[in-house]
């Protein structure tokens, strides 16, 4: 089981289970555990309608990809610490991370 504390629109912070699956990412269990998040695009990091924060955790994380990067630098409010939950793979390395959601509609 993967534990992460979830940090909704409002500053609420939640911790979040999630069972073992081998092809799932971030966005994906975000909306499995009653998150709203958009995804407009469906997870082709086209659109960051999933953008998250990772607060702690992110150091453990693959590198930003190149079309995440690109989508990453076309919002007003990202930070160092931006990603798109639809480009990061739910596993070990996501273990008890701090995900702040961001959600850009």
């Amino acid at each position: 089981m993967i534990t992460i504390t979830v940090e909704d629109k409002n500053g609420e912070r939640q911790q979040v289970e999630i069972g073992p699956n081998e092809d799932i990412s971030l966005m994906d269990a975000l909306k499995n555990s009653g998150y709203d998040i958009l995804a407009a695009c469906g997870g082709m990091a086209l659109c960051a309608t999933c953008h998250v924060q990772v607060l702690s955790g992110a150091d453990k994380l693959p590198s930003p990809g190149e079309a995440e990067m690109i989508m990453l630098d076309t919002l007003p409010d990202a930070a160092v610490n931006s990603r798109l939950s639809c480009q990061i793979k739910v596993n070990e390395n996501l273990n008890n991370a701090v995900i702040r959601i961001r959600n850009n509609a």
